[in-house]
């Protein structure tokens, strides 16, 4: 098994249990209040929870998120979570595709068109990769799995977590500029667990980047990950470091909050994303869709494909519900919606706004 396989399989089995999650630090969407509509003269039939991304209808606005990819394991988990995102018209992201990059034998654990043929799907490439990368080998990459948009994800938390991980950083602008420029594919610029803060996303809307996944702090902590993983090799030191970072990033409602005036095409909440209660207040704030990663690898390891379906049912009723009890018919309506944020929300809006 090559150091990404390993790596790989390493990332599903602690995913798959709570120990990686934030600790102290959350989603603050606890602090967004919806205002309740005693009079809401609407049937919860009527309600439409649809909403277009990247050329596809979803009847969600929900992505089951970028999780895995270059191991069996990965392939067999990846083909459940699409299979279910096609019955239920909702998005599915795959995994860094790293793994097939180096060693294209790994194609085969990211291909889902078969099971997933009108599917929203997105792929996954590190901006680090992508630099040392052309523009038609990106545009490949994405092609082989039959992606509809490609997401570059940043993750520099992460990398220096790991002692073999990423060291520079530099260049990611102009990677980024030039993959916007070159290439037709919708690019989505998204963080893996740390967030997408109001100053970057004003840097990546300068460069021309329309759409972003926060990815924000409060649900796995990538860098919990990593601290995981050095504990088991006995790497003291990377241990050491990455439990003094596990809370690191910025929370998710902030970083949705704060990108939302900027004038993104689409914003996708991810990072601690629970529930359709969770997805109603992202979606107040100025969101267009959630994504939802390690809850959904938890429902599949725990309940197979089903225990899957039922947590999109349960989403689609908590999401209704929460759209009803607003008085909005429709997502451009609970977008409009009423909300009261709490004292830290507004804490760190105040403080971010006054360093730009």
């Amino acid at each position: 098994m090559s150091a990404i396989q390993s790596r790989k399989s390493d990332h599903l089995e602690l995913c798959a249990t709570d120990a990686v999650s934030f600790r102290e630090r959350g989603t603050l969407l606890d602090e967004v209040s919806l205002v309740h509509d005693a009079l809401p003269d609407l049937a919860i039939d009527d309600l439409d929870l649809s909403v277009s991304l990247f050329g596809k209808r979803l009847r969600l606005p929900l992505v089951i998120a970028a999780m895995t990819g270059g191991t069996d394991e990965a392939r067999d988990i990846n083909r459940a979570l699409a299979t279910i995102a096609e019955e239920h018209g909702v998005g599915f992201g795959l995994g860094s595709q790293r793994a097939m990059q180096r060693d294209q034998a790994q194609l085969g654990t990211y291909l889902v068109r078969d099971v997933a043929k009108s599917t929203l799907v997105l792929g996954n490439i590190g901006v680090v990769q992508a630099g040392a990368m052309s523009s038609e080998e990106v545009r490949a990459l994405a092609e082989d799995v039959g992606a509809d948009a490609l997401c570059v994800h940043l993750n520099p938390a992460m990398e220096l977590i790991q002692n073999d991980g990423d060291r520079d950083f530099r260049g990611g602008t102009e990677t980024l500029t030039r993959l916007v420029r070159d290439l037709s594919l919708p690019i989505v610029v998204k963080e893996t667990g740390c967030g997408i803060s109001p100053s970057v996303g004003k840097r990546l809307r300068a460069i021309g980047v329309n759409h972003i996944d926060v990815s924000g702090a409060g649900g796995t902590s990538w860098v919990g990950v990593e601290a995981l993983r050095a504990e088991r090799k006995h790497d003291h030191e990377a241990e050491s470091i990455g439990r003094q970072f596990w809370e690191w990033g910025v929370p998710t409602a902030v970083a949705v909050a704060g990108n939302a005036p900027l004038g993104f095409s689409t914003i996708i909440a991810t990072g601690g994303i629970a529930n359709g209660v969770d997805a109603a207040r992202a979606i107040a704030l100025g969101a267009h869709a959630v994504g939802i990663a390690r809850p959904f690898l938890q429902h599949i390891k725990n309940g197979g494909i089903e225990g899957g379906r039922r947590a999109i049912r349960a989403f689609d009723r908590e999401l209704r519900t929460s759209m009803l009890l607003t008085g909005s018919r429709t997502l451009a309506d609970l977008a409009r919606a009423p909300r009261v944020l709490g004292r830290d929300l507004q804490n760190w809006m105040l403080q971010l706004a006054s360093k730009t």
